[in-house]
């Protein structure tokens, strides 16, 4: 179905253009959302989050991108917003356990000591991925939409409200503060 035609149904309440709709993008959504959060759940959440806003909001998408670029855009909007949310529990968290009688350990699962080959790749994409998550949101998105989704500056221009240089110089950034980071966090820095 040509795209203006399934957002005149999604418009005019379609259930099978609704289908159409989600199974022509659920997993690329997910997989967006699995990358930027990590955690199969929340992706499974946030993506049908995403429907269901782009069901109720159909009739505010003004067709000045594409339908997939205003899928996406709402995608990472909410996952930065889950993200930052998560953020702030944890902040809470932490002061709340120091002003607590009770003295709980916090751990992070990926710190739990695995042997093994897995556990060596494994250690290495929680640390790129901690790296990726020290990003300023920006930049962080830039390079997700770009690595992992493997679209194309222009896509995620549409996707981030910027222009194709703005892209081109949140990455580059993005790469500058990866190395700085993992060069810190690296065994061999000393």
């Amino acid at each position: 179905m040509p795209e203006k035609e399934l957002i005149q149904q999604l418009r005019l309440g379609d259930e099978q253009a609704f289908r159409t709709l989600v199974n022509q993008y659920q997993d690329k959504v997910y997989h967006t959302a699995l990358n930027f959060l990590q955690h199969s759940t929340d992706a499974e959440d946030i993506s049908q989050e995403v429907f269901i806003q782009v069901y109720h909001s159909i009739g505010q998408f003004k067709e000045q991108s594409k339908l997939s670029t205003w899928i996406y855009r709402i995608t990472v909007s909410k996952c930065l917003d889950l993200q930052r949310s998560k953020k702030r529990k944890k902040r809470f968290s932490f002061i709340t356990n120091l002003f607590s009688d009770k003295q709980e350990l916090l751990h992070d699962p990926a710190d739990l000591n695995h042997p093994g080959i897995v556990y060596d790749k494994k250690q290495d994409a929680v640390l790129l991925y901690r790296a990726i998550n020290h990003l300023p949101e920006k930049q962080q998105s830039a390079f997700l939409l770009y690595k992992t989704g493997q679209m194309s500056y222009l896509e995620i221009a549409g996707i981030l409200g910027t222009t194709e240089p703005a892209v081109d110089s949140l990455l580059q950034r993005a790469k500058q503060n990866l190395r700085k980071y993992l060069e810190k966090k690296s065994p061999d820095s000393g």
